[in-house]
């Protein structure tokens, strides 16, 4: 079992900036895919960015390129997501998912384990 919980999110105005964290627990972290999602109301779940076992690999979906930068530090056990240049279209839940394989995807089902999600909400 691998146990996730998001913090970092709030409020902020255009253009601003928040960094999410995520914090595991469980069972090996280090071996670990680790990826970011977000689902605003009435809309489906969509991959943000991801990062494999060692950090050496990050992926991005096209919307959050150069924007945003995922980051892992596995002594601590925790991923990060910094998002710069926030725009009013990034407001949404974001949840920290855990893939139970050392390779990163872009796909939700590939993933095992699941936050509970924090908001971000970016304000025009």
């Amino acid at each position: 079992q691998v146990q996730l919980v998001e913090s970092g999110g709030g409020l902020v105005q255009v253009g601003g900036s928040l960094r999410l964290s995520c914090a595991a627990s469980g069972r090996s972290f280090s071996a670990n895919a680790m990826g970011w999602f977000r689902q605003a109301p009435g809309k489906e779940r969509e991959f943000v960015a991801a990062i494999n076992w060692n950090g050496a690999r990050t992926y991005y979906a096209d919307s959050v390129k150069g924007r945003f930068t995922i980051s892992r530090d596995n002594a601590k056990n925790t991923v990060s997501l910094q998002m710069n240049s926030l725009k009013p279209e990034d407001t949404a839940g974001y949840y920290c998912a855990a893939r139970l394989g050392m390779t990163y995807t872009y796909d939700a089902r590939s993933y095992d384990y699941w936050g509970q999600g924090t908001q971000v909400t970016v304000s025009s």
